[in-house]
């Protein structure tokens, strides 16, 4: 550990003398997915507690409303988990934000419920590398720097959601209020096993289109009939045409239909696309709103879409550059190789980097098989990714960004 100052060698200590396998373990066995409210509400009260350690005031948020079309075609409001947020010293001269989510992809009822130890060492369980295992990372991190002699000069948030799974929807706002002001952010998405962290990332824009066509006989009067099926087909075949290197289009399903000899008068068009600039964005815009004028006038059918770009691609660009400047050389005084790679993924550093804010978005624990049984954590990452986030805290509070 050359290169480190006294300071930031007993930050490195108290870090990694933090509970963090226990915490993970206690959380990770809690089924906290995306829809489980009350699973979330129970995720929470254990978050509440176990950040109170920190100064500040915790406040649960109450999620922004959100809507979801069903496979019915009717529009209504899914609800969600509140959002745990922690404010400390707004008025200090250095200000960061830090941020998780308490969900995870699997549903109330899913079979993957528990931990199991494998043979080598790692710990394989729902959530134990995204992110229960960041949490406790983060929590590590922040106590350290509190114990340390420079907390009067970083003040912070917290924001850890209870929606990242599903878009952030009704988390969304509060992400973009608390980054307003901040030097830099880090959220707590797990690294890759060799340590690898996402540099740039994509965008991505979900969305619901409807097709409201007119039943018949399909055999008497098909003429008379509007087939919303074939409709919502054109839709998927002409949009999967404008995908390009840039801007990769996934038509995921399409539902509706129903006996064979009735013209399907509802269909809905479920579709993925992921834009790798704000151009593609605008481009991929563009193309949904002439695709469906085109379609419903030849079809003679009424289309509603539903949906939008709700994570902006997240560039590298010279801020974001100097804050992985920054979290290389921290971990390069402790002895780890810091490398990052762009993806295809998103996750809310997309939502940080897009109200202008630098954000290193991997700073979790390192792990791998996320959403899936075989989800794994590595033990040992818990107090190496601790003392990767105190040292890169301090010095960020030393204005050395």
């Amino acid at each position: 550990m050359r290169g480190l100052s006294t300071i930031e060698r007993d930050a490195v200590d108290t870090a990694g003398a933090a509970p963090m396998l226990t915490q993970v373990e206690a959380w990770a066995v809690v089924n906290s997915g995306t829809r489980n409210l009350a699973g979330l509400a129970t995720m929470a009260g254990l978050l509440g507690d176990a950040f109170a350690v920190l100064p500040g005031e915790i406040t649960l948020v109450e999620p922004t409303p959100v809507d979801s079309v069903g496979a019915d075609g009717v529009v209504s409001a899914i609800e969600h988990g509140k959002h745990l947020h922690l404010v400390v010293r707004p008025n200090a001269p250095v200000r960061m934000l830090f941020t998780g989510h308490m969900d995870t992809v699997y549903p109330v009822d899913h079979a993957f419920q528990s931990l199991q130890w494998l043979d080598d060492g790692r710990l394989n369980g729902p959530g134990v590398a995204d992110m229960k295992g960041g949490l406790s990372v983060m929590l590590a991190a922040l106590q350290a720097v509190e114990a340390s002699p420079l907390p009067a000069r970083i003040g912070y948030e917290v924001v850890i959601n209870s929606d990242e799974e599903t878009g952030s929807f009704s988390s969304a706002a509060l992400l973009e209020r608390a980054a307003h002001g901040k030097v830099a952010a880090l959220t707590y998405e797990p690294a890759l096993a060799d340590g690898t962290l996402a540099g740039a990332r994509g965008g991505t824009g979900n969305f619901s289109i409807i097709v409201h066509g007119r039943s018949a006989h399909a055999g008497r009067n098909p003429e008379d009939g509007r087939n919303a099926l074939v409709a919502a087909a054109d839709i998927a075949v002409r949009l999967s045409k404008v995908r390009g290197p840039d801007l990769a289009v996934n038509p995921a399903r399409i539902e509706g239909g129903g006996p064979n000899n009735v013209v399907p008068d509802l269909a809905i068009l479920r579709i993925n696309f992921r834009p790798a600039t704000l151009d593609d964005i605008a481009r991929a815009r563009s193309h949904i709103d002439s695709v469906v004028e085109t379609v419903a006038a030849e079809h003679d059918v009424r289309i509603e879409v539903h949906g939008s770009f709700n994570r902006p691609p997240k560039p590298i660009d010279a801020s974001a550059a100097r804050l992985f400047d920054l979290v290389k050389s921290s971990g390069a005084d402790l002895g780890l190789d810091i490398a990052w790679k762009a993806t295809g993924g998103v996750c809310d550093g997309n939502n940080i980097a897009a109200a202008g804010v630098p954000v290193v978005d991997t700073m979790g624990v390192r792990g791998g098989a996320i959403h899936s049984t075989d989800e794994f954590m590595i033990p040992d990452s818990l107090a190496e990714r601790a003392a990767l986030s105190a040292v890169t805290i301090l010095r960020i509070a030393e204005g050395r960004l």
